[in-house]
């Protein structure tokens, strides 16, 4: 590989990098509060608002229903109005974050459902409030497997940033599919295959790694 093809490599690893990592810290700001919501609100839950929570789960649904290819091109206006542009890193991140943010929000509702109904109950018959409840008592018991849904949430984003690479987004899948794929220029593809097999591979192992601390049963 040529030095300047080297040097075209890392900006393309980096543009990645700041795709994931920053459409992955958005989807995790709202798709926690997301998950949460969706929670306590459900029927039988402590603040149950089962119209609000019905169609609040058809928004998400909605969403998460959606191909990311066609989400990417249907939210183009929202993509200039907030990016500047249709184009490259910083307007690939408005719908990877998009796509993202039900997605946890969906994950993060499914370890919340695993707490243990009776530590939820002990707490509320000791007269803690809801907020209470949720701050003491879901979130803590239920770390883990929101950190299992943010690892899975940042494998996806990597596989879908390769894909916004592909129509214009930049990064790693753009590189691939300019010189690997246009170009006849397999050793490329190859590597950038190889380069987010270990990226997968490197947040999946962290992520087991901190769930497993976090878990104390």
């Amino acid at each position: 590989m040529s030095a300047e093809l080297f040097a075209l490599f890392w900006d393309s690893f980096l543009e990645t990098l700041a795709m994931v990592s920053v459409a992955g810290g958005i989807a995790a700001l709202f798709g926690i509060p997301l998950g949460l919501v969706l929670t306590v609100t459900a029927p039988g839950h402590i603040l149950e608002r089962r119209h609000f929570n019905r169609l609040l789960g058809l928004l998400v649904n909605a969403v998460r229903s959606t191909p990311f290819i066609i989400l990417m091109v249907a939210i183009i206006p929202l993509t200039r109005l907030l990016a500047g542009t249709s184009i490259g890193t910083a307007a690939a991140i408005v719908p990877l974050a998009i796509a993202a943010i039900p997605f946890v929000g969906r994950l993060v509702e499914g370890a919340l459902r695993e707490v243990d109904a009776g530590l939820i109950e002990a707490a509320a018959a000791m007269g803690a409030t809801p907020m209470q409840i949720v701050c003491k008592v879901l979130v803590p018991e239920a770390m883990p497997g929101i950190v299992n849904g943010l690892t899975i949430t940042l494998v996806s984003l990597i596989g879908f940033s390769a894909m916004a690479g592909a129509v214009g987004g930049g990064g790693l899948g753009d590189l691939g599919i300019r010189y690997g794929y246009q170009r006849f220029m397999p050793e490329v593809m190859g590597l950038v295959v190889a380069v987010l097999i270990v990226c997968v591979q490197l947040v999946q192992s962290l992520g087991d790694r901190l769930a497993r601390r976090l878990n104390h049963r």
